[in-house]
């Protein structure tokens, strides 16, 4: 009897010993959500990009340059005889509008204004900030914005929406080059 029940108390003592298993998780994430998210923006920018081209395509008038930061843009006037542009840290005075890609006003140039702008130190919305980088003084162009590179999915809390594609008209009247002592 106390063999039994000296191997009954040893056979408790090792499994005693046995080292604790993970509990594997109630509720698995499969990542569908970011999967159907991703698949949703693209299909949205492949949108207003295809609604962006046709503009382009009709727009037999004008030339249009396919920027590295996914927009388009066309010159109406042009200075060639300069090559300042502006770069970080420099102030640019413009005037510009904002309206949808079929030409409806948003936001005229009267409401908005002359403005000035310090190159990347400032608040403006991306496709803004990297036009004006590409233009001259004294240069107006059109933009041809998807909504990521104009205001995206919060738009501008008033008259632009979510996810809305812009076309904005900008002309560059000075850059005041930053000088560094």
């Amino acid at each position: 009897m106390k063999t039994n029940v000296l191997l009954l108390f040893s056979f408790i003592c090792m499994l005693a010993c046995k080292s604790p298993e993970p509990r594997k998780p109630v509720v698995k994430n499969s990542g569908s959500f970011i999967r159907e998210s991703v698949n949703r923006n693209k299909k949205l920018i492949e949108k207003e990009e295809n609604q962006i081209l046709s503009i382009i395509k009709k727009d037999t008038a004008q030339t249009y340059h396919a920027s590295s930061n996914g927009f388009w843009y066309t010159y109406h006037k042009k200075n060639n005889q300069d090559t300042l542009q502006a770069h970080f840290g420099d102030e640019v005075i413009f005037e510009y509008n904002i309206s949808t890609l079929d030409g409806t006003p948003i936001y005229t140039t009267k409401e908005i204004g002359t403005r000035s702008y310090v190159i990347d130190k400032e608040n403006v919305f991306n496709g803004l900030r990297q036009g004006l980088k590409l233009m001259k003084e004294g240069e107006t162009a059109t933009f041809l914005f998807p909504s990521y590179n104009a205001f995206g999915y919060y738009g501008d809390n008033n008259r632009i929406g979510t996810n809305v594609p812009i076309k904005t008209t900008i002309t560059l009247k000075d850059i005041k080059p930053q000088h560094i002592n």
